[in-house]
């Protein structure tokens, strides 16, 4: 039994200079509605085409991965959805588009969420995506096209859960981590 985490491909979403606070909110909310505008190199095709079980994100860049893969998902699930950066309420403080999302990210890894979903709220929820890829994979190889962050936060899961990595995802776009079943 094999499970397939794949990230999105790239965007079609630049990033927006210097935004303010309201702008950096606008800025995530047309990243969420981003199609993707690359084509997946080949090592992704191949290794999409190795499952059985396609299962995605509902978000509109994990969606159009998958049409650029000539896949159809089976499963459309937020529970496979990115992690939200939390949004602050600062009226004046200007800064780069980049920049807001590291600070606001590392905010989010030492504990603030402000209206967004927790740390521990995202572990549960990728404990509980890992679940039910497992569970999915007794049907046959599962591929998810998800999301950088969540995508590792369930592979976390899984290794925890004894499955074995053949390869780890990197940050890229259309990377893959594969993971395999434990022999116990």
């Amino acid at each position: 039994m094999t499970i397939i985490l794949m990230r999105h491909g790239k965007p079609d979403h630049r990033a927006g200079g210097r935004l303010s606070a309201q702008g950096l909110a606008d800025w995530c909310e047309a990243y969420d509605m981003a199609l993707v505008c690359d084509m997946p190199p080949d090592r992704s095709l191949a290794i999409a085409r190795q499952a059985s079980v396609i299962v995605c994100s509902p978000l509109p860049r994990a969606r159009s991965s998958l049409a650029r893969l000539g896949l159809q998902p089976v499963h459309v699930d937020a529970l496979f959805s990115e992690v939200s950066v939390p949004l602050i309420a600062a009226q004046r403080l200007e800064l780069p588009t980049l920049l807001w999302l590291a600070l606001l990210r590392m905010l989010w890894l030492c504990g603030y969420a402000g209206e967004s979903e927790s740390l521990l709220l995202a572990r549960q929820r990728a404990a509980r995506a890992a679940d039910r890829l497992i569970a999915l994979s007794e049907q046959g190889t599962v591929l998810l096209l998800g999301h950088g962050l969540m995508n590792k936060m369930i592979a976390r899961e899984l290794r925890k859960r004894g499955w074995q990595a053949e390869k780890h995802a990197s940050s890229r776009h259309w990377s893959s981590a594969i993971y395999h079943r434990p022999f116990i």
